[in-house]
């Protein structure tokens, strides 16, 4: 069995825009990496194709195996993309706030939903919850394989292969980048591309306010896809030289900010990551260079980032 040819073929090399208007009469640049317009709608194709791939070759998965993984929304829709391509089983173990369009999709390409209803009784987070039913799954499973986003090297390999690797082909060294943050495989492969290159990038993190990642406070997130409620496998102490925390009011108009002035619709973390940008735009010195991960689409969150009844019921803005 091998991973390759067809839809396969799609994945990466994504465009990367200067986001003019956005950032209109600023003294330096920012570029977009529209990480949505892969196949499966996100960045997360990247990881899903590695982890597979790379499990195929070592023999961990086979024509028999059935695939799981535990995921907010993203990471599920790409495997489950792959996995259909294969003709593997895949499941996905979600909780309530992956969204009622990514599971559509997941079921779309015949994955199966698994939903975690209560979350972990000793942290009150849903992802712990999440990882043990997963286990419970893979034990249950006669040949089932967890394909472990938060923990696998191949999650990094993937960003630090192709992500920053085609942002360093495209603009050469780059003064910033960034990178949303919450499985850590992201910002962990970008940064390790960006040190064996020996460049002087100060990497941004992105965090959300409520997220632990970076030794927050935990707190309620109304957004998937962005911050964790544990610290992620992946994670290293120095894994970004900065992080900004944004509210789920920051995602909300940075996205719409985004689609207003670009007519780019995209996700809730990337609206996190242009607002962490404006931010920051009082110290970026003139004549820099920015990068910025917009890690998916935003057809996702029609129902929550662009729906103004929703907004004001449970954002309050």
């Amino acid at each position: 069995m091998e991973l390759g040819g067809g839809i396969v073929d799609a994945i990466g090399k994504t465009p990367l825009i200067r986001l003019d208007r956005l950032f209109e009469g600023l003294p330096f640049s920012v570029h977009g990496k529209l990480e949505w317009m892969n196949p499966g709608g996100s960045s997360k194709d990247r990881p899903a194709l590695y982890m597979l791939r790379e499990a195929i070759l070592r023999g961990d998965v086979t024509k028999d195996s059935v695939i799981v993984e535990s995921s907010s929304g993203n990471l599920a829709i790409s495997l489950a993309q792959l996995c259909c391509y294969l003709g593997l089983r895949f499941i996905c173990v979600v909780d309530p706030r992956t969204t009622e369009q990514h599971k559509a999709i997941i079921r779309s390409f015949q994955g199966e939903i698994d939903l975690v209803t209560e979350p972990d009784a000793e942290t009150g987070e849903f992802l712990p919850a999440r990882i043990r039913r997963v286990g419970e799954l893979v034990r249950q499973i006669p040949h089932a394989y967890w394909t472990n986003q938060y923990g696998s090297p191949d999650n990094a390999l993937a960003h630090q292969a192709t992500t920053m690797r085609e942002i360093g082909e495209a603009l050469g060294r780059v003064d910033y980048l960034f990178c949303g943050v919450s499985s850590c495989g992201t910002i962990r492969g970008c940064a390790d591309y960006i040190r064996s290159q020996g460049w002087s990038t100060t990497i941004v993190a992105v965090d959300a306010e409520g997220s632990v990642i970076f030794g927050g406070q935990k707190g309620s997130r109304k957004f998937p896809g962005l911050g964790a409620g544990i610290t992620p496998g992946l994670y290293r102490h120095d894994v970004a030289d900065l992080v900004l925390y944004v509210s789920d009011a920051d995602c909300v108009e940075g996205c719409r900010a985004l689609v207003k002035r670009e007519g780019i619709l995209a996700g809730a973390s990337s609206g996190g990551v242009i607002s962490a940008i404006r931010r920051m735009s009082g110290e970026i010195p003139a004549g820099s260079v920015c990068a910025a991960i917009l890690p998916d689409r935003g057809e996702r969150y029609l129902t929550t980032v662009y729906n103004d009844a929703w907004v004001k019921k449970e954002i309050g803005i």
